[in-house]
């Protein structure tokens, strides 16, 4: 069973999203992510988002994601962290911050 400690090692970061489009040849639908953390920089992620987000709205979005992973591949594309939502009956529905924060915010 995981320990407090082990979340603890977790690096999760607010970020914004830059640019977002299809990743048309992923498993599963999935959206390409450039999310700017801040003194991070731009890092990506492919993200099962297309049931409830479409590329254009999510484009200056703040999301939670978690940052220091290494980096995989999904169909090609490099993802370099993990963005945060909860699954629905309805698809991922992403966690927000209730306010404005600087990207590269850490979540505690």
């Amino acid at each position: 069973m995981p320990t407090f400690d082990d979340f603890a090692a977790l690096e999760i970061r607010s970020g914004t999203v830059t640019r977002a489009e299809p990743n048309e040849g992923a498993r599963a639908p999935a959206l390409k992510l450039w999310i700017d953390f801040g003194e991070l920089g731009e890092l990506q992620s492919s993200a099962k988002l297309t049931e409830l987000y479409s590329p254009e709205e999510l484009v200056g979005r703040c999301v939670v994601a978690v940052t220091g992973f290494e980096p995989m591949r999904v169909n090609g594309f490099r993802s370099d962290v993990l963005v945060l939502g909860v699954e629905t009956p309805d698809g991922v529905r992403l966690l927000s911050v209730d306010g404005p924060v600087d990207p590269g915010s850490s979540i505690s």
